[in-house]
C-alpha cells in the first residue's frame, strides 16, 4: 500500500521508525529464507516450520503497532475529541483477528 492511498499519516519519531523496520527487516529476512528453501527443495515440514515463525513475528509486529497506535493516536485523538475512532479501532482489531 502506497502513502497516498493512506487516510491518515502519523509522524513517528525516529526511535520509533528504526525498530517497526528493523522488525519488517527481519520478517523480510525470513521470506527471503522461505523462498530459497522453496528454491532448495527443503522438505515440506521444515518450510512449515519457517512460515509458521514468519507469521508469528508477523503477528508480534501488528500487536506492537497496535499497542502504539492505542497509546498514542487513539488516546490523543479522544483527547481531541474525534469522532468514530472507538469503531475505527475495532474495525482494525477485527481485521488483525482475522488473519
Amino acid at each position: 500500500m502506497d502513502c497516498k492511498n493512506c487516510k491518515k499519516i502519523k509522524n513517528r519519531d525516529e526511535e520509533e521508525r528504526k525498530l517497526l523496520i528493523n522488525r519488517l527487516k527481519r520478517i523480510e529476512g525470513q521470506v527471503r529464507g522461505l523462498i530459497k528453501m522453496v528454491e532448495e527443495d527443503a522438505y515440506c515440514t521444515d518450510i512449515l516450520d519457517q512460515t509458521s515463525a514468519a507469521r508469528s513475528a508477523l503477528g508480534s509486529f501488528g500487536a506492537k503497532l497496535l499497542e502504539t497506535h492505542i497509546g498514542t493516536c487513539v488516546k490523543e485523538g479522544l483527547k481531541r475529541g474525534e469522532e468514530g475512532l472507538i469503531e475505527e479501532l475495532s474495525e482494525t482489531v477485527k481485521k488483525m483477528l482475522k488473519s
